[in-house]
């Protein structure tokens, strides 16, 4: 006997992305508040994964912007150092502040990175980090040797851990992902991605800075879908891509995308 899988209708695909994206902000309130430790945020590149925390994020400093007060919140994207970590740890160590890696890959690829972030999201009530090794650079910066963490982190990443070859760095990521509430997207196909696009489209929220009219986002949408084989990416800043040409040229930006957003085989 056969097994037959039902498939998910797109209205059903785009109700539970609405879903997981509703949960990263309720988690991302929950980090801010301190309820949540830690949280590892997972999806591919160009859904707007970042779009939720940062505004939860902006949202929660509203006040402490107009008063003029330090900012409670960091967003850290691109590469980062061990110490450069341990340094950054230390200046949001207070509660209430919450650590924000942004596509900040390097941090989940070293050995002395992933222990220090162990230490700063273990269980325990205290978390002690050290640095146990002479440092100028900690002398310079005034940041003392070992210090208890007391804020909340929020990893935003593209990386599939399991697809790591690595026992060993495999073996540090599983410790910390113990530590962290962990949040996948479960953007993992092209359908997937396009149902996001549509859904973004139907909020009025995707071409909302653009003058054309809805026709114009429905052909877009409508584009992408057809051409989903060749374009370069599927993702929101694709859209946005499309989006631009038909400024430069509303008659003819279906050429325009052909030449500058499609994979090309001689």
């Amino acid at each position: 006997m056969t097994l037959v899988v039902a498939q998910e209708t797109d209205e059903e695909i785009m109700d539970r992305i609405e879903q997981r994206f509703d949960i990263l902000q309720q988690m991302t309130r929950a980090t801010i508040s301190g309820d949540v430790r830690a949280m590892i945020v997972v999806g591919p590149p160009g859904v707007g994964k970042s779009y939720g925390v940062e505004y939860e994020l902006e949202k929660s400093g509203i006040f402490d912007k107009i008063a003029s007060r330090r900012i409670k919140y960091e967003i850290i994207k691109g590469a980062m150092t061990p110490i450069g970590l341990y340094c950054t740890l230390y200046r949001m160590s207070d509660p209430q502040n919450v650590l924000v890696f942004d596509d900040c890959d390097s941090v989940f690829q070293d050995e002395l990175a992933l222990n220090i972030l162990k230490a700063a999201l273990d269980s325990g009530k205290k978390r002690k980090i050290y640095w146990n090794s002479d440092s100028a650079m900690l002398r310079r910066e005034g940041v003392p040797e070992s210090f208890d963490f007391k804020g909340s982190v929020i990893f935003i990443t593209n990386l599939k851990f399991e697809n790591l070859k690595s026992k060993k760095m495999l073996d540090h990521l599983e410790a910390l992902q113990s530590r962290c509430h962990f949040l996948d997207l479960t953007l993992d196909t092209v359908r997937d991605k396009l149902m996001r696009i549509k859904q973004i489209f139907r909020q009025g929220q995707l071409f909302k800075d653009y003058e054309f009219d809805a026709r114009v986002g429905e052909e877009i949408i409508e584009f992408m879908k057809e051409h989903q084989d060749r374009l370069r990416e599927i993702s929101l800043r694709m859209a946005l891509k499309l989006a631009d040409l038909t400024k430069v040229s509303e008659g003819n930006w279906k050429i325009l995308a052909i030449s500058t957003c499609m994979k090309h085989t001689r």
